[in-house]
């Protein structure tokens, strides 16, 4: 089932209106995400939405995602092209 665990935020129904008003029937579900939390000692898998996890992670009771390291000997990609554009006009 469609539903986030912790708020309770579910699939929202409503119509697709186009330009020339015609009304077709429209789901909006949540974005939901399974998380693994520790709670009272057990491991307990929870399907909870993106923004629960925002909120979650900013009062601090979920860790905050790990940030992807970058390469040590690459530089920025518009910088590169660049370079083998110019390169390749030139020779």
């Amino acid at each position: 089932m469609q539903k986030c665990d912790i708020t309770g935020k579910g699939k929202q129904y409503g119509n697709n209106v186009s330009f020339s008003q015609r009304h077709t029937k429209k789901v909006w579900k949540p974005n939901l995400q399974k998380k693994t939390m520790v709670i009272d000692g057990k491991k307990v898998t929870m399907k909870i939405s993106t923004q629960a996890i925002r909120t979650l992670t900013t009062q601090g009771l979920l860790p905050a995602p790990a940030k992807k390291a970058e390469s040590a000997g690459s530089c920025q990609p518009s910088i590169r092209l660049n370079y083998l554009y110019r390169s390749a006009a030139s020779g």
